[in-house]
């Protein structure tokens, strides 16, 4: 078993429950997160922990609140000096003309998607300097590098985790610790059930690689990302199927 935790954000389901389980059959010991779905994410963690022999901590947290944040790192804190790997998953998409959109979903979207990374990154950081060494992985989109119509509010958030990314590692590469995001393409989650079949069909014919990626494909790069040297560093890197 490594002596190693890794925080995965928006954990209860899609590319964070997929996270979870390739950190931890790689004998990683786990701190779990989501706002909602705590049953499902508790039961993934046993699951984890019978499965691989490993420790899994699942928490339920509002990651947009800088409070509840605060409340669940004093929680953690017996672990959070064997953090190597912060991964900020959790977020949400928003569709819709620009022009509609309500301030109350404006607030949602920006807490979940930009605030909990901060908040999360900011947390952490502190016992990645003392170890000096740490990996920080955020999600992020294609539309945060080339801007999607109708999702005008998604696009923006995604475009602040690239540049959040960009600065913080530059910041935090003199003492070994690496900032990256991943700039995924169209992958097949719940976030992305609102397509009908129509619509489906549609998108992947526009993707080169014919299809979209699964979860557990995207978890896959994100292990890698995770892994590489940390000379890899400040970088939005593309997962896409040749897409953008």
């Amino acid at each position: 078993m490594i002596n190693t935790y890794v925080i995965v954000t928006g954990a209860s389901r899609g590319i964070g429950k997929e996270t979870a389980h390739i950190f931890a059959s790689k004998g990683y010991n786990l701190i779990t997160i989501c706002r909602g779905n705590y049953s499902l994410l508790e039961k993934n963690a046993e699951e984890l922990e019978n499965k691989y022999n490993i420790k899994c901590h699942p928490f339920q947290c509002n990651l947009g609140n800088a409070d509840d944040i605060s409340r669940l790192l004093t929680k953690t804190e017996p672990f959070l000096g064997d953090v190597k790997i912060l991964v900020n998953n959790a977020g949400i998409s928003c569709t819709g003309l620009f022009q509609d959109i309500t301030d109350s979903q404006w607030n949602t979207i920006f807490n979940t998607n930009v605030s909990s990374m901060i908040y999360m990154s900011r947390g952490i950081i502190p016992y990645f300097l003392k170890n000096k060494c740490g990996r920080i992985i955020n999600i992020s989109s294609v539309w945060g590098n080339e801007g999607a119509s109708c999702e005008v509010a998604y696009s923006t958030t995604k475009g602040a985790v690239n540049s959040f990314t960009k600065a913080l590692g530059k910041e935090l590469a003199p003492n070994g610790i690496s900032v990256n995001a991943i700039a995924f393409g169209a992958i097949d989650t719940d976030m992305n059930s609102f397509l009908n079949q129509e619509e489906k069909m549609n998108l992947e014919y526009e993707i080169p690689a014919g299809r979209m990626a699964t979860p557990s494909e995207a978890a896959e790069f994100i292990y890698q990302i995770a892994t590489a040297p940390d000379y890899l560093n400040a970088q939005i890197i593309s997962f896409n199927g040749g897409w953008y």
